[in-house]
């Protein structure tokens, strides 16, 4: 039987946790009466969501994103810089892909970035299973359509090297997910134009062409592509909080989303605690200084992390957190960095071993922000916090939109975020340090991530 009337004291402090970061955007006092008032991280969001749809790098709606971002980090009492930078971009055009045999078809796809704009042409469909040498069928499938599987375990520089290298026209790259959906992506994280056009296609729409195939039915497809390739100028937004000493702790979100939905998820759900972050901050008296940046360009290649990363210089750095779709942690993460978990073992033991159900974790990955750092010998932690699988189902598509993101998980998830900052901002035994390339190259080949850095453009280190 539940007792009534009482919490444990793990729930007390969990619920004065979550008060204490709801204190920051209730009512028109701000942060004890001293600061002014911040909105809730899902009011934050939904404005910049529902005013301003994707924030594709590059696009007059990114930008003008990013300058309510600003003005809001301004009706904080804070002073937001951005940092200016250009790179490879890639804006949608009026694609269309169609089925004119065995009986007319719009396709609903989306072109992978780097897609460029060609004349359109028609050529015969061919199924090439998962893309691997042996799944392409006997014979000359030159000038033809590919139509992968969604189980293809190449990543996409592979499958566009597979694909020229036998010919093809193009390729259908059937979604994970059914539901009609599609998974924006990128085409190339170099950033250069693909030598053939590369949509995702909706998984029923691309299985019906696989059944036609196997039976022996003719599929011929029409293809025409106006998406381009230009390089774009973009920013980054950066907010720094002095400290004491002159170890910097970086703290990072992506700002830009694919353009399909309106990025809520992936990665709205960052951008808004990392702006819960900055108001929380306002006045606080910090060991280390913390630096706050909004990155662009991570969705086509990682581009502002890769440019922020590329500018430390000789910058004494503690660390640093990559925000990417991170739900409620259950565990924190240590990214392969084994110096980082004796702090991190010392947060989670005052923050409440029970909030965290799976403690300190210690896996590299890579692909998000936190890998530009790591290459610059800079250690890196992140969560392991999940998104519930009715809504993360849905992101990088249309429907990743500001309704799949709940008020409970951004404040939350901004609590916690909150707690481990303030933490490590305070530790004074944390020091700044930086790895050798000798040791950069050991925290990638000790997790076997040597082939995904490579598909990437990331390996060898230094090329």
């Amino acid at each position: 039987m539940k007792a009534r009337g009482r919490l444990s004291g793990g729930s007390v402090r969990k619920r004065a946790a979550w008060l204490a970061i709801a204190a920051l955007w209730i009512g028109g006092g701000g942060l004890l009466g001293r600061e002014p008032a911040a909105k809730t991280p899902h009011a934050f969001l939904e404005s910049l969501c529902d005013d301003f749809g994707p924030r594709l790098t590059g696009s007059a709606a990114n930008a003008a994103a990013m300058d309510r971002l600003a003005e809001e980090l301004r009706a904080l009492g804070l002073a937001p810089e951005k940092v200016p930078f250009t790179m490879p971009g890639w804006e949608r055009g009026a694609d269309r892909v169609e089925v004119i045999a065995p009986f007319a078809r719009t396709l609903r796809v989306a072109a992978l970035s780097y897609t460029q704009a060609h004349p359109a042409f028609e050529a015969a469909a061919v199924d090439i299973g998962n893309g691997r040498p042996a799944d392409y069928p006997t014979g000359d499938v030159t000038e033809k359509i590919g139509v992968l599987a969604h189980t293809t375990p190449l990543q996409t520089r592979e499958i566009v090297a597979g694909a020229v290298a036998r010919g093809l026209k193009g390729v259908l790259f059937l979604d994970r997910e059914d539901g009609g959906q599609l998974l924006a992506r990128t085409g190339s994280f170099a950033g250069e134009a693909l030598p053939l056009p590369i949509y995702s296609v909706t998984q029923e729409e691309g299985r019906w062409l696989q059944r036609l195939l196997a039976r022996g039915t003719a599929v011929r497809v029409r293809v025409e592509t106006r998406s381009r390739c230009r390089e774009v100028t973009t920013a980054n937004l950066v907010v720094r909080f002095p400290g004491k000493s002159p170890g910097r702790l970086i703290v990072g979100a992506h700002f830009d989303s694919w353009d399909l939905g309106q990025g809520a998820m992936d990665n709205g759900i960052g951008t808004a605690q990392l702006y819960a972050l900055a108001a929380a901050l306002r006045g606080a008296t910090l060991q280390h200084e913390v630096e706050l940046v909004w990155f662009n360009g991570e969705e086509q290649g990682l581009r502002g992390s890769r440019f922020a990363a590329s500018k430390l210089g000789a910058t004494p750095v503690v660390a640093m957190l990559n925000l990417d779709m991170v739900g409620v942690p259950i565990a924190v993460n240590a990214l392969g960095d084994d110096s980082l978990v004796p702090a991190l073992e010392r947060w989670k033991k005052a923050f409440g071993e029970q909030r965290l159900p799976k403690g300190v974790e210690n896996t590299n990955w890579v692909g998000s922000d936190h890998t530009p750092y790591q290459l610059a010998g800079v250690r890196t932690l992140t969560f392991n916090a999940p998104i519930p699988r009715e809504s993360v189902r849905y992101y990088h598509d249309f429907a990743d939109t500001m309704d799949k993101v709940s008020p409970k998980l951004l404040d939350e998830s901004s609590a916690v975020i909150v707690d481990c900052v303030r933490t490590l901002a305070a530790d004074t035994t944390l020091k700044a340090e930086r790895r050798s390339p000798e040791e950069t190259e050991k925290l990638f080949t000790r997790f076997g991530l040597e082939k995904r850095m490579t598909a990437m453009g990331l390996w060898p280190i230094g090329k």
